[in-house]
């Protein structure tokens, strides 16, 4: 074998080394590429299996309050008056609720096709339902004596009372029924707690009910 074809050999070897080396690197490069993907894929699904389980488990009741609010009688005044003046935009007649160491409606009534101002003095309590209750407990109508039923009879046939308002001349009380006023999404209020001597008015907002599925009976 001559010196020429020597070289050859040793110059193949290098080539195979080389090709064999860069397969080699190839492969290993391949296989942390695709292990890395594996790996991090694994870990997504795992985040996100985590994170619907957080999820289901953090989904509020609508059983309980998502919020709790407490407020005076300063806010809860200026609520009631944009409230009225917005329901009463087009109305002639006028009314005012305000709350001060006791709850005072007032606004004018026909008697005997005379408008006469009248106040009408309340003390409110909220129900075991969540609603509020107004107990009349005393009215001033200028020289009139009326009675209270009927001062409350003569406010329950105006047309601009909303429905949510209940007005019962026979119990002298007006019920503000929230669970009746609904607000954005369905949601709404329930009453806590109203001191209005210490000025603490407390309300809680729940989201909306859900219907339970009705379940029929297989017939037979």
């Amino acid at each position: 074998m001559n010196e020429e074809q020597v070289n050859e050999k040793e110059k193949k070897s290098v080539q195979i080394k080389k090709v064999n080396g860069w397969k080699v690197a190839f492969l290993i490069l391949s296989g942390f590429l695709l292990g890395s993907f594996l790996f991090v894929y694994s870990r997504v699904n795992q985040e996100r299996e985590e994170l619907t389980n957080i999820s289901m488990q953090t989904t509020p009741s609508t059983s309980e309050p998502v919020l709790n609010i407490r407020s005076n009688k300063e806010q809860i005044n200026r609520l009631v008056a944009f409230y009225l003046d917005e329901l009463q935009a087009n109305s002639e007649q006028k009314f005012t609720f305000v709350l001060k160491n006791e709850a005072l409606l007032s606004g004018q009534i026909d008697v005997l096709g005379l408008p006469l101002t009248f106040y009408l003095y309340f003390d409110p309590y909220v129900m075991d339902n969540g609603n509020i209750q107004l107990k009349a407990k005393s009215l001033s109508l200028g020289a009139l004596g009326l009675p209270l039923n009927q001062v409350l009879n003569m406010l329950s046939r105006n047309k601009q009372i909303p429905e949510w308002i209940e007005v019962v001349p026979k119990e002298e009380t007006i019920v503000l029924r929230l669970d009746q006023f609904e607000l954005a999404n369905g949601m709404y209020l329930r009453g806590e707690k109203i001191n209005l001597v210490d000025d603490v008015i407390q309300v809680s907002l729940y989201l909306p009910k859900t219907s339970e599925p009705s379940t029929e009976k297989e017939s037979k």
